[in-house]
Order: structure tokens, then sequence, then C-alpha cells
């Protein structure tokens, strides 16, 4: 094993992959503005600020490797001070996980109409992105990557506690959506595309935060939890613009041979500007419209399934 591959070249790694993500997230968010969703106009500025967020991020770790790799290629001693970017990561990962909880919390009380949830996931995230801050500002403080142990505990608290919600999250999501089956197979298919992707949404974001946290407590002279941490806000925003998007092939899926743009909101996650009622949003299938065909349709109101 090189003399640099546990420092520099699993930072490179990390960075690599952060822009992998980048990419599919600059695609994302250029297909959410070609498709004509009538979402809020607070949802189009959340997808917009974590674009922008994301950008910044990328671009400045890209800088770091610069940094790293080119500017201080005669010098290794600068491997162990940590760059502004490498300490601002904490900080950008914990704002992002904010906004994405914040929407999917919010997206739990529309399936379900229970505020009690929504209220949970906000208890949660605002104690788990504070920590989030502190790691970053006290990070930024210390600078050298050898004395960053004596941040341990908020590092754990942070990570333990950003994972607690994305379980949390992730299992209420589940059983609501278990719990609102039907038996007809068209809407129970679309019930279970949605299962999935509420596994994906916890399930990548838990294995780079356990990551994160194991590498930081086991190895804190290298940069391997930075192979983990500089990725997470990527897969935040990479969930969300996901979970946005999925309405439009769920919608296709409900449809069938209907008109797509007559029915545009049928499956919505996202408050729009023509649902300003939480209740309206819940997940429902009217048993009428079975009396009347053998497959998923939409009673007069256009609306078999409300998300």
């Amino acid at each position: 094993m090189g003399e640099f591959d546990k420092t520099l070249g699993t930072l490179l790694v990390g960075i690599f992959f952060n822009t992998y993500l980048y990419g599919l997230v600059s695609y994302q968010f250029a297909a959410y503005h070609r498709t004509e969703f009538n979402d809020r106009p607070a949802v189009k500025f959340m997808v917009l600020f974590l674009f922008l967020l994301d950008t910044f991020h990328s671009a400045s770790v890209i800088y770091m490797a610069w940094v790293y790799v080119v500017t201080n290629y005669n010098n290794p001693s600068a491997l162990q001070v940590a760059e502004w970017p490498y300490t601002f990561t904490p900080i950008g990962t914990a704002t992002t996980a904010l906004v994405t909880q914040i929407f999917l919390g919010y997206r739990i009380w529309c399936l379900s109409g229970n505020i009690v949830f929504y209220a949970i996931v906000i208890a949660m995230a605002i104690p788990s992105f504070a920590l989030g801050m502190a790691c970053g500002i006290k990070a930024w403080i210390i600078k050298v990557l050898g004395d960053l142990p004596r941040i341990n505990n908020l590092v754990i608290a942070w990570l333990a506690m950003q994972v607690i919600v994305d379980t949390f999250i992730t299992v209420t999501l589940i059983i609501i959506l278990l719990r609102s089956k039907t038996g007809y197979r068209k809407t129970d298919t679309v019930l279970n595309r949605i299962i999935h992707g509420a596994v994906r949404t916890g399930l990548f974001a838990g294995i780079f935060s356990m990551g994160d946290l194991i590498s930081f407590l086991a190895l804190p002279t290298t940069n391997f939890y930075g192979m983990f941490a500089i990725p997470i806000g990527r897969i935040y925003t990479n969930t969300l613009l996901d979970t946005l998007l999925a309405r439009e092939r769920l919608k296709e899926q409900m449809l069938g041979t209907y008109d797509g743009k007559s029915m545009n909101n049928s499956i919505n996650w996202a408050p729009s500007n023509a649902s300003q009622n939480p209740t309206s949003f819940q997940l429902e299938v009217r048993k009428t419209v079975q009396e009347h065909t053998d497959s998923t349709s939409f009673d007069g109101d256009g609306k078999a399934m409300v998300l």
C-alpha cells in the first residue's frame, strides 16, 4: 500500500463519487424543471436552494483536491491540515439533511393526516442539524486532522441522531403505505414501488452515515471518513429529487391509457397550489371506481389516488 493511500487516496475516492452523484443531481434538477409540476413556489425554491448548495460544495471539494494534489504536490505535510471545504462538509450535509427530512416529514403528514408524525420528525431533525453545525464549526477552528478526535462525542451524537431520524422517516412511510394497500393489482404495484423508494431513502444515507462514524472513530488520522462524509449531502438531494420526479412515473402507471395532462396532480408528493388542505393528500382509492372497470380508474373528480 502506498504512502498516501489512506489519506489522499481515500479522499479522492470520496470526491470522485461525490462528483458522480452531483452529475445525477444536475440531471434530476433539469428533469424537474422540464416536467410541468404544479408545485408551490416554496417547493421550487427548496429544489433550487439544494441544487445551489450541492453545486457550491461539489466545486469546493474539487478545489480542495487541487490544493492537495497540485498546489502542495511537494508538500505532504499539507495533508495534516483540513482545508475549509473539508470542514464545511458537516455544515453543508447538516443543512441538506434538515431540508430533506422536513420535506419527507411533511410527506408523512400528507399521507397519514397525522401532524404528530411531522412534529416528531422536526423535533429530531433540528437537534441533528444543530449538532452537525457544531461539528463543522469546531472542525473549522481545529483544522489539524490529528486533533479532530477532540470532537468525537459531537460527531457520534450528530451521526447517530441523523441515522435515527432517517430510520424513523423510512419505517413510518413503509407502515403507512403498507396499511394503504387495497388488494387491487395496479394500485398495490404502485404502492410497492413507493415502498421500495422509501427503503432506499433511509438505506443509502444510513450506510454512508454509519461508514462516516465508524471510520472517523477507528481511523481518525486518515481520510477514510472523508470518503463517506463528502457524498452524503448529494445522497439526500438525490433522494428528495427522486421523490418529486417519481410522481410522473407513478402517475403514468396509474393512468394507463388516460390523458396524462388532465391528471397531472393525480399523484402528488409535494404541496401544490391546487391542494391547500393537507388532508386532501391522503392516500385514497375509491372503491366505486372498481364497479365500472377491472383496472384502476378515476372518479368524476379525476382522483382515484391522491398522495
